[in-house]
């Protein structure tokens, strides 16, 4: 019966841990676009400190940088579940089916960047401050890669040891059932030798009679 609530246990404490790597792949996924908004918005940067470009030139600029910036804002919200992806928080995931071991992972503090290239001078600083925006998101992807790791060798150690209970507590049931069908085989013939001694009796009873008639 121990063995039985340990299985299903670990097999709940398996499907958290999918769960969560679940939760991971998604942020990552969010983390891949953002990236590609922040290279896209560190090439507007980029070009708008070219100095033959034209107040028209960088107002164009400015205006696909507004509109990627508001992209990444409404990235930020997204959730899981209704879990925040970006909280900025650590979620503590249960590893082991006795809830000894866990794995933390991370609500990334993925923040809005938000750029002005209006003039040379701002596109300069703008291309600052993306690049060290792209930067830190190059260190959460990375955090979020170990952690996905970390949830997987988890969850393959969570399989082998479901799969090692159930052997266990197979042999054990199949060890109750051989005992209970030797048991029941010898009760059985002790069965049939009564039934076999006591016909025999009744019969030696029934001759003495026949002689004494």
């Amino acid at each position: 019966m121990k063995l039985s609530a340990e299985i299903r246990r670990t097999d709940a404490t398996g499907a958290g841990v999918g769960n969560a790597l679940s939760f991971l792949q998604t942020q990552d996924g969010v983390l891949k676009n953002a990236d590609a908004i922040l290279t896209r918005m560190s090439e507007l940067a980029s070009l708008a400190t070219d100095v033959t470009k034209t107040t028209s030139d960088l107002a164009l600029y400015q205006t696909e940088a507004t509109s990627l910036t508001a992209q990444l804002t409404s990235m930020i919200t997204e959730k899981f579940n209704g879990i925040s992806l970006f909280g900025g928080g650590t979620l503590t995931v249960q590893t082991s089916q006795d809830a000894t071991q866990h794995v933390d992972i991370t609500q990334a503090g993925l923040a809005t960047t938000t750029v002005t290239i209006s003039t040379n001078a701002l596109a300069t600083s703008a291309l600052s401050t993306v690049t060290a925006a792209i930067q830190t998101l190059a260190d959460l992807r990375a955090t979020n890669g170990s952690e996905q790791t970390r949830l997987a060798f988890a969850g393959d150690m969570l399989a082998v040891n479901k799969t090692n209970l159930e052997a266990a507590n197979g042999r054990i049931i199949d060890v109750d059932v051989a005992t209970e069908s030797s048991q029941l085989a010898r009760l059985n013939i002790l069965q049939q030798a009564g039934t076999a001694m006591l016909a025999q009796a009744n019969q030696s009873t029934q001759s003495i009679l026949r002689l004494l008639a």
